[in-house]
């Protein structure tokens, strides 16, 4: 079973609802159930137990995640969410930590690490950053590297994720984190490649068990996207295939 949840703005609310007929044409989805409800808290009461959720606003995680209760988070993102200010797409993984709703989390993947505002702080405990690109970050009067995808190896990343995070995550993947060019997501994309996203989710398939999973952030632009459509495709059968 699917669910889908066209969370958000109008732009996510029908690139979610064009996915279910995406999804139906190319015949890998035949039970789902559509969970509608723009107060994350009430989704958090609505929302079925199930395996696999494909939403909008990456918002929706949270509500998601209230409802799972997983000890343990990957987020896989062109963005951290750890903005801390007020409770939105931006700041969900921030909020999720400082509640404990979940224990601990990795992000994979983002590109921008630093708040929007000279007010936004960024939530830094419980959690640990993989940026795809090199990133640099001052602790203690220090600048250290992060380990990034094109810095260190696969299997480094997924050995460090798994000693920090334990065995059992809910895993989900944001399609903002794939390049400009594959045209799913309201807002400004990743630097990571189509190949790149599915050896990611291969290896944290391998190392991990996966609770549940959420498919985040998809918009009307994937109707006008060749590419979107066949990343969204390729995206869901890996995480839901065996």
């Amino acid at each position: 079973m699917v669910t889908f949840i066209p969370f958000g703005e109008k732009p996510n609310k029908e690139g979610v609802i064009y996915t279910i007929e995406l999804l139906k044409r190319n015949k890998l989805i035949e039970d789902f159930i559509i969970v509608e409800s723009n107060n994350v808290e009430l989704l958090a009461d609505r929302v079925p137990l199930d395996k696999c959720y494909i939403i909008g606003e990456h918002l929706a995680t949270y509500g998601i995640i209230k409802r799972i209760k997983p000890p343990s988070i990957i987020s896989v993102d062109a963005h951290t969410d750890l903005m801390h200010d007020y409770l939105d797409h931006g700041s969900w993984l921030a909020y999720a930590l400082e509640e404990k709703v979940v224990n601990r989390a990795a992000v994979a993947g983002p590109v921008l690490m630093i708040p929007t505002t000279e007010r936004t702080s960024l939530w830094t405990r419980r959690v640990k950053i993989f940026p795809a690109l090199p990133r640099s970050k001052r602790t203690r009067g220090k600048w250290r590297a992060y380990r990034s995808l094109k810095t260190s190896s696969m299997e480094k990343i997924i050995d460090n994720m798994r000693r920090y995070l334990g065995e059992e995550i809910y895993l989900t993947v944001d399609m903002d984190v794939l390049k400009p060019e594959y045209k799913i997501a309201r807002f400004q994309h990743g630097e990571l490649s189509l190949e790149e996203l599915l050896e990611l989710i291969s290896e944290i398939k391998k190392n991990f068990k996966i609770i549940a999973c959420d498919i985040a952030e998809i918009s009307d632009k994937i109707k006008r996207s060749k590419l979107g459509k066949k990343a969204l495709i390729e995206v869901y059968t890996a995480l839901v295939g065996e």
